[in-house]
């Protein structure tokens, strides 16, 4: 058993064209450097890029078609 909050495993489950689903509280950092946090006990974190609450999940995935993968042979 962990012996504190550091030693747990972050439980995180990744969805076919969804969010990242994971335990929270998250501390994410951005690719331009900046920090958001979420105390939230679950997070959804975009991983489409067309949420406009990025980095979190505003269900935007729902209502556009999935882009095609990388590495499909789709053109």
């Amino acid at each position: 058993m962990p012996n504190d909050e550091r030693d747990r495993a972050v439980r995180v489950r990744l969805g076919t064209d969804g969010p990242m689903l994971m335990e929270g509280p998250v501390e994410i950092t951005l690719p331009d450097g900046s920090v958001v946090r979420s105390d939230r006990f679950a997070v959804a974190v975009c991983l489409c890029g067309r949420s406009a609450r990025y980095p979190w999940c505003d269900t935007s995935h729902r209502r556009r078609p999935p882009r095609p993968r990388r590495g499909s042979d789709a053109t």
